[in-house]
């Protein structure tokens, strides 16, 4: 599991290069004015409004007198701190940062604040900190998070930035020593503008208060302008105004949607070109793309009436190169943003040398990142296109001497594109190796799984002795193998100065393969057995193979999808019902239950992930629960000859017994105090201390007493399922609670198919009789798998998915509803309420596995053998999980992906500790069979 974060979120962060500052004969700018407009889209910001008029009047003059325009394209995650490292830094998310929160920055790294003279900044606690707390050099300030108020009208936040810097100025003139630091060249002002982004999540885009920010976004541009021009009065300052993410239409932000990727880039004064007018041409797709997979040369919406001024787009990473190229500073360190040249009003002598020092940045980087990897690799592969890299840039030198300059741009231009592209390649260096020895891995442990199951619970070792005895290949020659190659690999990975998990997942790898070779002997036999093996046999076992993998594929595309369980459980009741009815030919009352249980289940995972609060379904659900508890038990008291697979028939043992009107009494109880409890809270504000503690001793007991029910197999399941009801019924909300019956009778549903089909296989006569029988290595209970029996596991595994997605995503913190647990606690305490939610998410599952559990023993098939194919099948899902792993993306799609390959990943673990914890309830069911009572006789 941990492979991920080894492979897929590796810091891209290198230092120890140095800075190439532009050789300029000056600067175009002596200082700098950045206004981020926090959560702004571009549509909101170009286009009119209902009336007309433009929303930034200043900002829209600017674009057609002064300077110049554009979208910047931002890469998700379409957050506030990558947004702002990007501008601000030059890079986009750094992936380390998923395992480190996105507060703070995960590693340090270069700015255009560091590089500055001094910097002034202020805004949002969230961001200003983030560039300026460690700078020396800096004045800044932020607001108290208090301010934040999502319930009032946040562009207060925008002019509270603003006064404070025109507070600074005016203090200037009474501080002589801070005027003059005002006066340097390559000072940096950077106003964070929070209004936009807070109005937009409190009361969405479209609203009259987020369209108004706009406005007072514009006129806070227009004050800092009049406010800079009047104070410094030399025509030195350029300006930048951009936004660092955009909003979507419901009020958030940070997946790859244009509404959030899109934002507005507005730039004038000294080193800006002036607007520049041109006819849109329809161009060709030239397969240009930005970082949020935009073309290139994208047409301009016609309400924007820009259609005439030049559209100069740029990657958000863009603006660092540019505003430390206005100001003759270095571009940051760890910058990979592209020098926007018609943003840029210089000398074609300048220009050439401002791209050729941003070339020469990238370049620096991946000269450092090569000798990194050089120095710690045995078999060093360089990159091979960057092989001759000095000859170009002597080259370049050479054509700017010769003021070529037009060549000379589009070498460096070329150089910086392959030096973006040998990055890339370093990033990515140990994926092969790594993602390569990870496959291996599963694939090891898989086949180990496999050979396991045939060599101990299946009757093919009895057979191969028969036909063909083959030698058990214990020679200690394979161990020795195996350590030397451990040994050799370690070596190497010391010698390469790997990480020591590195040397985990190699040591696996070679482990696992190990022990495969040591049994060559059984597979070389099983591969003969195979070869003359009957057509049909083989034409079988590949048919159910392609099922199984079709089933698997499924499940993984259920966890994007959830409403694939409907259709799923939709034709699994045509087809089981069809299947009792024609082949098995028992009660026609069988197949219309089992066809309605799987189109009820199939109703849940239509309804919305947030569970809907509704008290009325959950009372009505603890009916519902007493109806199938009856229906069950007297299923379980009919002594038909159909029924002996599920009930070891005792006539003593009354229809009703006293512990299970006990056990409906307390989901009566339960489904009493959903309503008392919720309505006296509604009242009162508050949980009545009687009412908790009756809800406390209900559910606890409740789960005690099927420890106490009968051991026939439907009479303890029964019990299971009537002794998890209320600490369910009372940690509900909503259809969830009806969901428990729902899940409860497909389960049933399972064990009558299973059961028919077993009296039916057993009705074909003596002959089938004694050849299970025969069959039988552990002892006259447990008979061997077959190939039939991986239907199984198969099975468990989707209603296991089942009880993760039938009502929310488990996957995902959000649909946890913390007012499931106000019936047992009120007062804020974030374990006991975690382990609240997470045991009722648990009570689902543990119906599965005690209702797996119980068909083992029907079908007299080993558990423990089962649970390995379980485990094999888990397996299969998760390598392809692991190549679904995402490290870009928004925060939500990369912590999907994540959770994805980690759920399937712990499943292994996480069912065996639900088999142990369920065994305490299902160890001593009994069953009974006709198989048994010959076995008996015999």
């Amino acid at each position: 599991m941990l492979s991920i974060f080894d492979i897929y979120f590796k810091s891209p962060i290198v230092h120890g290069m140095d800075p190439e500052p532009p050789r300029f004969s000056a600067p175009p700018a002596r200082r700098l004015v950045l206004l981020v407009a926090d959560g702004l889209r571009a549509d909101k910001f170009f286009e009119p409004d209902e009336r007309g008029r433009y929303r930034a009047p200043f900002l829209r003059g600017v674009i057609e007198e002064k300077g110049r325009w554009g979208v910047s394209h931002a890469r998700p995650p379409t957050e506030s701190r990558p947004g702002h490292v990007a501008i601000i830094a030059g890079f986009y998310e750094d992936p380390s940062a998923v395992t480190k929160g996105w507060k703070a920055n995960p590693v340090e790294f270069d700015s255009v604040f560091n590089r500055s003279r001094h910097t002034i900044s202020f805004g949002s606690p969230d961001i200003v900190p983030i560039f300026c707390s460690s700078l020396p050099h800096s004045t800044w300030g932020s607001y108290p998070h208090e301010y934040e108020d999502f319930a009032t009208d946040a562009s207060f936040l925008d002019q509270w930035s603003f006064d404070q810097f025109q507070g600074l100025l005016n203090r200037s003139f009474e501080d002589a020593k801070f005027r003059q630091l005002l006066l340097q060249d390559k000072l940096v002002i950077f106003l964070h503008l929070l209004g936009c982004d807070t109005n937009g999540h409190a009361h969405r885009p479209y609203s009259n208060i987020y369209l108004n920010n706009v406005k007072v976004v514009d006129q806070i541009a227009e004050s800092v302008y009049n406010l800079m021009e009047s104070y410094f009065n030399d025509n030195q300052t350029a300006y930048v105004f951009t936004a660092d993410h955009g909003m979507s239409d419901k009020g958030s932000h940070g997946d790859g949607h244009p509404s959030n990727t899109d934002t507005p880039l507005v730039a004038w004064g000294a080193g800006i070109r002036s607007p520049k007018f041109l006819d849109y041409t329809d161009k060709p797709d030239d397969g240009f793309r930005f970082v949020d997979d935009h073309k290139h040369d994208m047409p301009t919406p016609q309400d924007w009436a820009l259609e005439g001024f030049e559209r100069v787009d740029v990657n958000q990473a863009d603006i660092a190169p540019l505003m430390a190229t206005l100001v003759g500073l270095p571009c940051p360190l760890n910058s990979v943003g592209s020098l926007p040249t018609h943003y840029l009003k210089l000398s074609k002598a300048d220009e050439v040398e401002a791209v050729l020092a941003n070339t020469k940045q990238i370049l620096n980087q991946f000269l450092r990142k090569s000798q990194m990897k050089q120095s710690s690799s045995l078999y060093f592969k360089p990159f091979k296109p960057l092989a001759n890299y000095s000859s170009v840039l002597d080259e370049i030198e050479d054509l700017i001497s010769a003021r070529d300059y037009e060549t000379a741009m589009t070498y460096s231009e070329e150089l910086r594109s392959m030096a973006l592209a040998g990055l890339h390649y370093f990033q990515t260096y140990d994926w092969l190796m790594l993602m390569t020895t990870i496959t291996l891995g599963y694939i090891g442990w898989m086949v180990n799984l496999a050979l396991h199951v045939l060599q101990s619970y299946t009757s093919i070792p009895a057979n191969l002795k028969r036909t063909q005895p083959y030698a058990k290949n214990t020679s200690i020659k394979v161990y020795i193998g195996g350590c030397l190659i451990m040994g050799f690999s370690s070596i190497i990975l010391l010698l390469e100065k790997s990480p020591p998990l590195y040397h985990a997942y190699v040591f696996m790898t070679i482990f696992l393969w190990t022990r495969i070779i040591q049994h060559i002997e059984f597979i070389k036999a099983l591969w003969r057995e195979l070869s003359n093996a009957p057509f049909k046999y083989i034409v079988n076992l590949l048919s159910i193979s392609v099922i199984a993998l079709f089933i698997l594929e499924f499940l993984v595309m259920s966890f994007f999808d959830r409403k694939l369980y409907t259709w799923c459980f939709l034709i699994l009741g045509i087809l089981a019902s069809t299947y009792v009815a024609i082949l098995i030919q028992t009660s026609s009352a069988l197949a219309v239950y089992i066809w309605f249980a799987c189109w009820f289940l199939s109703l849940f995972t239509l309804m919305p992930a947030e569970i809907p609060e509704n008290n009325n379904l959950v009372i009505f659900s603890g009916a519902l629960i007493i109806l199938v508890a009856m229906a069950s038990r007297w299923m379980a008291t009919n002594n038909t000859s159909f029924w002996l697979y599920l009930t070891r028939a005792n006539k003593r043992d009354p229809q009703f017994s006293k512990l299970f009107f006990v056990q409906v009494t307390f989901v009566a109880i339960s489904s009493i105090m959903v309503w008392l409890s919720t309505s006296h809270r509604s009242r009162n504000k508050e949980l009545h201390p009687l009412h908790q503690l009756i809800n406390w001793l209900t559910a606890g007991v409740a789960m005690v007493l099927p420890l106490f029910s009968p051991p026939s197999v439907l009479s303890r399941l029964t019990s299971i399922f009537l002794g998890f009801a209320p600490p369910f019924l009372l940690l509900s909300i909503g259809y969830e609670a009806v969901f428990y019956s729902a899940f409860a009778m497909v389960l049933i549903g399972w064990i009558f198919v299973e059961s028919a089909n077993l009296y039916c296989s057993e009705q074909t006569g003596p002959a089938h009789r004694s050849s299970v029988v025969e069959g039988s290595i552990f002892g006259y209970d447990e008979r061997c798998l077959h190939l039939s029996d991986l239907r199984i596991p198969l099975l468990f595994l989707i209603l296991f998915n089942v009880a993760f997605f039938g009502t929310g995503n488990f996957a995902s913190i959000a649909s946890f509803e913390i007012s499931s647990v106000y019936r047992f606690i009120t007062i804020f305490s974030p374990f006991l309420m975690a382990a609240l939610l997470i045991f009722k998410l648990f009570i689902p599952f543990m119906l599965v596995i005690c209702t797996f559990s119980a068909i083992t023993k029907i079908m007299r098939i080993p558990r423990l053998g089962c649970y390995f194919l379980v485990i094999l099948l888990s397996d299969v899902m998760t390598i392809h999980f692991f190549f679904l792993v995402r490290n870009t993306g928004s925060w939500m799609e990369i912590g999907n992906s994540i959770s994805h390959f980690g759920i399937v990943s712990a499943q292994v673990v996480f069912v065996l500790l639900l088999f142990a914890l369920t065994n305490i309830f299902t160890k001593d069911i009994v069953v009974s069979s006709r198989q048994l009572n010959s076995r008996k006789a015999m």
